[in-house]
């Protein structure tokens, strides 16, 4: 498919793991911007934003198992770690050696260890609601692989749920997987989300994605590799914070960047999809190349 959404094109590369599909705009010579996006969510979370990021080359793919880009093969798990592989792939196949990162939720703490891990390769970070990832006590440890184990063993010969119609799923995007979304933002993920088949439509995600994550980074380590990112870094908060992400911890974890500044807005966790313009405001000087703030 090569259709258009707004100044966004489709397109498509081969990766070691798959096919990866997304959505891009831009030319070469222009900034580069890698855009990852957050847990079960597409390269169309990108779609209001990059209307206000003019001459910037902004590349959206949809990650692994989301929209309609590969899924890992059987017997693989989804990973933070096995993620940052999977950046570095789609942007060797790009044929990008340096650029910027901008991510949202998941793609934001999947974009904060790839800028940890290869610092050669990253210019500069926007985080928009997450930084590094979300800690767990080291007591949980043995409970959380248990919880993950169990459910992952459970999870084949599930059947997919098939909607008649894409209202269906739409409604039940807004009422979020985690966090709300509104309606306008959810059928853009939607649209990009599911797949037709007999009778209907099913989601196209891979349903592994459900999964609990077996290990997580103890506190200690998230604030380690936080401080570890040394690239210039703008992080990007909603007023009022996540449950899962509350203050002052977040904003303790902003602080320990040694290159960056955190700014929060008032909005909900999708606020680049429902004040793209004001969110592009924020972060569209910063990407194509304007000093960082200090903290």
């Amino acid at each position: 498919m090569d259709g258009r959404h707004g100044l966004m094109r489709e397109f498509a590369l081969a990766a070691p793991l798959g096919r990866i599909h997304g959505l891009r705009q831009g030319e070469a010579g222009q900034p580069r911007v890698l855009a990852l996006h957050g847990w079960l969510d597409n390269a169309a979370s990108f779609i209001p934003l990059a209307a206000h990021l003019p001459g910037i080359e902004l590349v959206a793919p949809d990650l692994p198992g989301h929209g309609r880009s590969a899924h890992l093969p059987p017997g693989a798990d989804y990973s933070f770690a096995g993620a940052v592989h999977d950046v570095l792939d789609i942007a060797d196949a790009l044929g990008w050696e340096r650029f910027a990162l901008l991510g949202h939720s998941m793609g934001a703490g999947i974009a904060s260890l790839v800028a940890a891990a290869c610092p050669q390769r990253i210019e500069r970070l926007v985080a928009i609601e997450a930084l590094g990832a979300l800690p767990e006590a080291p007591e949980h440890t043995v409970a959380r692989m248990r919880e993950a184990v169990a459910a992952g063993r459970a999870l084949p010969g599930k059947r997919l749920r098939v909607f008649a119609d894409l209202d269906t799923p739409v409604r039940a995007r807004t009422l979020g997987h985690v966090v709300a979304v509104s309606e306008a933002a959810a059928r853009l993920l939607v649209e990009r989300g599911v797949r037709a088949v007999d009778g209907g439509w099913v989601w196209s995600s891979d349903p592994r994605l459900t999964l609990p994550t077996m290990v997580r980074m103890t506190e200690a380590q998230v604030r380690a590799l936080v401080a570890g990112i040394e690239c210039p870094t703008r992080v990007i908060y909603a007023d009022p914070p996540q449950p899962y992400l509350p203050e002052p911890r977040r904003s303790e974890h902003a602080a320990l960047l040694p290159n960056g500044d955190c700014i929060v807005m008032p909005g909900s966790h999708h606020l680049h999809m429902e004040q793209p313009a004001a969110v592009a405001a924020a972060i569209g000087a910063f990407l194509r190349g304007a000093p960082s703030r200090a903290t």
